[in-house]
C-alpha cells in the first residue's frame, strides 16, 4: 500500500484485548500512544471477574510494548501532524483494533485517518466511518470472522514485519 501510494511505511502497534479462553473475540484493544483501552465490554457484559478482566488487558499491553520496542527500536512514534495517516488491517470483525489505532493516529494529530481493509461486517465499517475514512471492499452479509475470507490466515511473524519495515 505505502509503494503504491508514494508514502513513507511507518506501524503503530496495536493489539486485541482477547477474551480469556476465546482469544480471537475482542473484548476491546489498546494501541502505542494512547491513554487507555479501547473496550467493547465490561468484565460483566462477558462475566469476567474484574481481575481476568484488567489482567487481559496488561497482557495486551505488554505486548505492544513488546512490539514497540522489536519493531521501532526505541524510534519515535512518526509526526503525522497535517499528513494523512493510512491505516491498513485485514480485515473488521469487531473493530476494536482499528478504533485504537484510529485513537493513537488522531493522537498523533493527524489531519485525517483513513483505515482500508479488503473486508469488513457492514455494523463495523458503518460504525468506525463516524471516526475515520473507511475503504472497504466487501461487506459480506454473512460475515462470521475475518479468517474466513483468506486462503493463508497464520499470524505474521516479528521477522515478517521487521523485513517488510526495512524495505
Amino acid at each position: 500500500m505505502a509503494r503504491a501510494l508514494g508514502a513513507p511505511l511507518d506501524v503503530v502497534v496495536a493489539r486485541k484485548i482477547g477474551m480469556p479462553g476465546q482469544p480471537e473475540y475482542a473484548i476491546g484493544a489498546v494501541a502505542e500512544g494512547t491513554d487507555g483501552a479501547v473496550l467493547h465490554h465490561r468484565p460483566e457484559d462477558v462475566q469476567l471477574s474484574r481481575e481476568r478482566f484488567t489482567r487481559a488487558i496488561d497482557d495486551a499491553i505488554v505486548e505492544v510494548r513488546r512490539r514497540v520496542e522489536r519493531y521501532r527500536g526505541g524510534r519515535s512514534l512518526p509526526d503525522l501532524a497535517s499528513r494523512t495517516a493510512v491505516l491498513v488491517d485485514d480485515g473488521l470483525a469487531t473493530g476494536a483494533t482499528a478504533e485504537a489505532a484510529i485513537a493513537a493516529a488522531r493522537g498523533l494529530h493527524a489531519e485525517e485517518v483513513v483505515v482500508a481493509v479488503p473486508v469488513g461486517a457492514g455494523d463495523t465499517v458503518e460504525r468506525l466511518s463516524e471516526l475515520a475514512t473507511v475503504v472497504c471492499l466487501s461487506t459480506p452479509e454473512r460475515f462470521t470472522a475475518v479468517g474466513i475470507w483468506y486462503d493463508d490466515f497464520a499470524q505474521t511473524t516479528d521477522a515478517e514485519v521487521l523485513a517488510l519495515l526495512g524495505r
